[in-house]
């Protein structure tokens, strides 16, 4: 079996070089980059199947270089490494196409915690061509295209990730803890509202334009994707 390739995109070496060894003794390939600049060239020049980037990097700062990965490449996992530790910083990190966000200070098996779920949610992506449907929305797994009545809806990689889970459990009712594990990662604060701003994202986008709405909003207990008879 092939090891898991990471890039780590952090400007603080003695950080950088301890997250390196600890994910090489768990058996992670991994390189560094220090700078924003070097981890784009390296990116761009390795494949890797995670990257794990801070935010106050020099050149070229971690929301820009996480944008700039994901307009090459929508399908590497990325998980953001900062102190920033606000909603809105959250929130950007969700924006810019970052898979998860885990915030320093945090004990090395947290990340480890971390980096397993993510992997294994993209294991268990659908086979290549697979679709997912309600009414007239169509998710594509291969191409990652969203379709509703012949309209293509441009999504970010969280609001994909939200949207297929909703799929896949289409009439029944998820509690905001449920999405809050099984989109977001192990120990997310779902007490926080991201959860529920990110629902609203995406009901602007599938639903608004829409007559026939599909996200509903079960109060008191959470969210429900669902054909209304």
């Amino acid at each position: 079996m092939e090891k898991i390739r990471i890039l780590l995109v952090e400007d603080e070496r003695k950080i950088a070089d301890a997250l390196k060894s600890g994910l090489q003794e768990n058996g992670y390939d991994t390189e560094v980059a220090y700078d924003g600049d070097m981890g784009f060239r390296m990116f761009k020049n390795q494949d890797y199947d995670l990257i794990i980037l801070d935010i106050n990097l020099p050149v070229i700062n971690g929301y820009e270089l996480c944008r700039m990965i994901r307009r090459k490449n929508d399908n590497i996992l990325v998980l953001m490494l900062t102190a920033m530790s606000s909603v809105g910083d959250k929130l950007e990190g969700f924006n810019t196409g970052a898979d998860d966000y885990l915030v320093k200070p945090f004990e090395f098996k947290e990340l480890l915690a971390r980096i397993r779920a993510l992997l294994k949610r993209k294991s268990l992506v659908a086979p290549t061509g697979n679709k997912l449907t309600i009414a007239d929305l169509e998710m594509n797994l291969d191409s990652k295209e969203v379709i509703r009545n012949g309209k293509v809806i441009k999504l970010t990689a969280k609001e994909f990730q939200l949207l297929e889970y909703f799929l896949r459990n289409h009439n029944r009712v998820l509690s905001r803890a449920d999405i809050a594990l099984q989109v977001w990662g192990l120990d997310f604060d779902s007490k926080t509202n991201v959860i529920d701003v990110y629902v609203n994202y995406l009901r602007n986008k599938i639903d608004k334009n829409f007559p026939e709405k599909l996200l509903h909003t079960m109060v008191g207990m959470g969210y429900v994707l669902k054909v209304e008879n």
